[in-house]
């Protein structure tokens, strides 16, 4: 048996070598030679899954180590009997970590605001569900949006009173085309006209939720703080973007060692139910030791923010990337490979609940 798997994953020997040869590769430049002989194929966002890759190779199990499945053609998938799997939820702490970190950077006066700062969350999935508890955990207030689901513990309200109301905007949405509740462009010059000017707006989802054109004239306008870690045209980001946003990064929110880690675990599972294998391994038992702070949640944050996750490096990191104007494909995906991955609160002893 043979596997692709995209070189980014964390843990696939460890998980994946008992069953087949591991062959790792660029992700986003994977072929259809690359992968006609493999019977499997584990993957990122990065590949775009579908039948020109796939059409009359071996491959009969797809496993993205991911929330989102945009990438996947799901349809060809299961009009072609290939079973597929993603990870939904594998890294919804790290992005909620990466959100309130954002946040605290830009004003750490919040870290004692309580109640008097409102976090409007947009998508009650698995992020946004685990950001909302987080912020809860902080003090702050929470209102949520989400045509789809509803929630007891979070007060949610329509998207134009989430507009309204917020302090700040976090996004936690799929990217979708159709449909009554389609989220291309869901940030638009009408819908970035109702936030408050004062408002800060974070995208940790897909970049294409926000129209890039509008969110620079708002930018231009009202001076708004925004925080990027996903972009319209990414891998390609333009001055224009990195000069107007107060804070980027390289689509790295939900790179933790948990959540990659968790990831892979994920379509391990997944694969051994589609070869009827008892999965019996645990990421956790292959994760490093890491420095203990033993406190309650605002207090660790306090002390130690800097150690659990210098922020400001990973904007910088991006920054200096670019060349011409824009940055490159190469160098983004670069950041992306050696990304020293950060480790997640609990890993650290901090109890988010105290």
């Amino acid at each position: 048996m043979k596997i692709i798997a995209d070189e980014n994953l964390a843990l696939t020997d460890y998980f994946f070598s008992e069953f087949a040869q591991v062959v790792s590769l660029a992700g986003r430049t994977l072929t259809h030679a690359e992968v006609e002989n493999a019977d499997a194929l584990l993957v990122r966002s990065v590949t775009k899954v579908n039948q020109q890759l796939l059409q009359e190779s071996k491959v009969q199990f797809v496993g993205s180590a991911t929330i989102g499945t945009d990438h996947l053609d799901i349809d060809y998938l299961q009009q072609n009997h290939i079973d597929w799997a993603n990870a939904a939820g594998c890294n919804a702490q790290a992005v909620a970590e990466y959100v309130i970190t954002a946040l605290l950077y830009l004003k750490p006066q919040l870290l004692h605001a309580e109640k008097t700062f409102t976090l409007g969350v947009i998508g009650l999935g698995n992020v946004g569900q685990c950001l909302a508890r987080v912020a809860q955990a902080m003090g702050w207030q929470v209102i949520g949006y989400d045509p789809f689901v509803s929630h007891q513990e979070i007060k949610q309200v329509t998207f134009d009173e989430l507009l309204q109301q917020a302090d700040a905007v976090s996004i936690h949405v799929p990217l979708t085309q159709t449909g009554d509740h389609a989220t291309h462009h869901l940030f638009n010059e009408c819908t970035l006209a109702q936030l408050r000017p004062h408002a800060i707006l974070i995208n940790s989802a897909r970049g294409a939720v926000i129209s890039e054109q509008a969110l620079l004239a708002d930018i231009q306008k009202t001076q708004r703080d925004v925080v990027l870690d996903v972009f319209e045209h990414e891998p390609k980001i333009s001055q224009a973007v990195l000069d107007a946003v107060k804070l980027v990064t390289p689509h790295i929110a939900g790179y933790s060692l948990e959540g990659k880690a968790r990831g892979t675990q994920m379509i391990y599972e997944a694969f051994c139910h589609h070869i009827s294998h008892h999965p019996n391994k645990d990421f956790r038992t292959q994760l490093p030791d890491c420095e203990q702070f033993n406190q309650p949640l605002t207090t660790a944050i306090a002390q130690h923010m800097g150690q659990i996750y210098n922020i400001l490096q990973d904007d910088q990191n991006l920054r200096a990337c670019v060349q011409d104007g824009i940055v490159s494909q190469q160098a983004f995906d670069a950041l992306r490979k050696n990304y020293p991955l950060r480790r997640e609160w609990a890993s650290h002893g901090i109890d988010i609940h105290a």
